[in-house]
């Protein structure tokens, strides 16, 4: 039956459950599942295979292929986690986040009475009340929210995004569910794992949790609107705070052109060079600025309106760019483009998984094999998609492990270049990021920062210097009252102890078996007892028990794989 997994014991859970591991089975992922030890829902999902009329048509398709389908059918959670792993090519391969960025989100519009009464319970009034003109159908819908437009008392054109109602309900039962699979993934599947599924669902949910809370989108429209406000190329929408909440979020609406409707950009007249190149430099300042960049900003959140400004929308998803990550991240460009191997292997040691072993050497030797390979290419022939592919490709060969906003930064960079590639076919992404990086740079170079840099220094060694003393004497204190702990963690037991547990059960049920023919054959010498078919009848029922017991060994054992 089902394994002990962190997941709500109600009825609702355990359907979900059934229903997640019967999907993933009848798209073809059965025997990934079965080293999790979830025999019983395999199964069920079996069964479900065998009804399915595509089976067939399934079995025929490439895996990742099957995975972006299975996300879909599974729904709105399931939709976002492939989306997050789309952003995590240090994670998948190319080919699946090629497929996982085609997941779509766009679902049935919710009922208007329902759209109608969680208005009225999150605003205190119904829509004909607090707008003077409301539309009942939603010039978009999604998974987690549709948008609707309206006019305030005022005539002002104003966007609405409601959360749909009840998805809070669904996305925590399947993240309990998601939770639950990576426990068991982490505990079953290997020790071959450089990222933890439990560290990446944790990420998940914050992600998620985040995107719930239209207050979060609403507090980063304003901090953009404010970063952008002497940027006259730029423009970000109002938040009517007065009308939105954590599931309400009412903005004003934006009247513009998707920036990738390239007909209609030329029709109205506009420069398509000039935003392309007004768009990327927008989004390098919030990098490298600000720290703060739009995670998602695929075409249909970047509009272009009529007098020509470029405007993000759909802030829900934004990754987040410390001074420490702006800082690696500029050597890391500075050592492409000067092609020093021993600046990159230097910021990307710092990044590597300390519990692995890493050959040094080689890594430097593939750091240089990379730089040459793209050593005096033209800017023009240099594929950003390919080089950042093959570049986070050298990071999992060799452990590295970078956050996962810098991961999101490399998506979106992507996805920055090929709008801008579609507006101006000569745009090159390296070529626009030079002069920025080079600037940044020089900044971190001048004397003030280093002077800066310096003190900081400085003042976190006196820190310690201070501290010192005090933690010696508590550890002294420790050893003399015979306080002191070590606390020794055994990394990778956990699946050795449960073979071990599983042989010794075997062996356990294997001497029970032995023992039952040994008596039964010790009863039919001594033929004592009532007969049947002319033989003892408790010998005959003692075989008759070690048979089948020795049937369901011998089956379990075929089953498991591992004679």
């Amino acid at each position: 039956m089902l394994p002990l997994i962190n997941i709500n014991r109600n009825l609702r859970s355990l359907n979900r459950y059934r229903e997640v591991l019967g999907i993933l089975v009848s798209h073809g992922f059965g025997q990934a599942l079965e080293q999790l030890n979830l025999d019983y829902y395999l199964e069920i999902g079996r069964r479900i295979v065998n009804r399915d009329p595509r089976k067939k048509e399934l079995e025929r398709l490439p895996t990742p292929v099957r995975l972006r389908m299975a996300l879909e059918q599974l729904g709105p959670t399931f939709i976002k986690f492939g989306q997050l792993l789309s952003s995590r090519p240090d994670i998948l391969s190319a080919e699946y986040i090629t497929e996982l960025n085609k997941l779509q989100d766009e679902v049935p519009p919710v009922d208007r009475a329902e759209i109608e009464q969680q208005l009225l319970k999150e605003l205190g009034d119904s829509p004909s009340s607090l707008f003077c003109q409301f539309s009942p159908q939603p010039v978009a819908a999604a998974s987690i929210a549709q948008v609707h437009r309206a006019k305030l008392t005022d005539g002002t054109p104003v966007a609405i995004k409601i959360r749909r109602p009840g998805i809070e309900k669904t996305i925590a039962t399947d993240l309990d569910i998601l939770q639950g699979l990576a426990n068991l993934f982490e505990k079953h599947g290997g020790e071959e794992q450089l990222f933890s599924p439990t560290e990446i669902i944790k990420e998940f949910r914050h992600t998620i949790y985040r995107e719930l809370d239209f207050t979060k989108e609403g507090h980063n429209l304003v901090r953009f609107k404010d970063y952008f406000e002497d940027n006259p190329s730029i423009s970000v929408p109002d938040v009517f705070w007065e009308l939105s909440t954590d599931a309400v979020l009412t903005m004003e609406f934006i009247d513009g052109a998707k920036i990738s409707d390239i007909s209609q950009l030329t029709q109205a007249g506009h420069d398509l060079k000039k935003i392309a190149r007004n768009g990327a430099q927008a989004f390098f300042d919030q990098v490298f600025i600000h720290g703060l960049f739009h995670g998602d900003p695929h075409p249909g959140n970047v509009l272009v309106k009529a007098n020509g400004e470029i405007c993000f929308l759909d802030l829900g998803m934004v990754g987040h760019i410390d001074e420490d990550l702006r800082h690696q991240l500029t050597s890391l460009l500075f050592g492409i483009f000067k092609r020093d191997s021993d600046l990159l292997l230097s910021v990307m040691l710092k990044s590597r998984d300390r519990s692995k072993e890493i050959n040094i050497s080689a890594l430097k030797r593939e750091l240089s094999e990379f730089i040459d390979d793209y050593y005096q290419v033209p800017l023009e022939h240099i594929n950003s998609f390919k080089l950042i592919n093959e570049f986070v490709g050298l990071m999992r060969r060799h452990h590295i492990r970078f956050p996962s906003d810098l991961m999101l930064l490399a998506k979106a960079l992507v996805t920055i270049e090929g709008i801008a590639r579609q507006l101006d076919p000569s745009f090159n992404l390296i070529e626009q990021l030079q002069p920025t990086a080079t600037a940044l740079l020089q900044h971190r170079l001048s004397a003030s920062n280093l002077g800066k840099e310096a003190s900081q220094i400085l003042r976190s060694y006196t820190d310690v210097a201070k501290a010192l003393p005090d933690e010696i004497k508590e550890l002294l204190l420790r050893i003399n009252s015979n306080n002191f702990k070590i606390d020794l963690e055994h990394r990778g037991l956990e699946r050795l102890i449960t073979d071990l547990d599983k042989s010794s059960n075997r062996l356990s049920f294997s001497f029970l078996i032995g023992s039952l023919i040994i008596g039964s054959s010790l009863i039919m010498q001594t033929d004592s007892g009532p007969d049947l078919f002319g033989f003892p009848a408790l010998g005959l029922l003692g075989y008759t028990i070690a048979a089948a017991l020795g049937l369901w060994l011998a089956f379990g054992i075929l089953r498991s794989g591992r004679l």
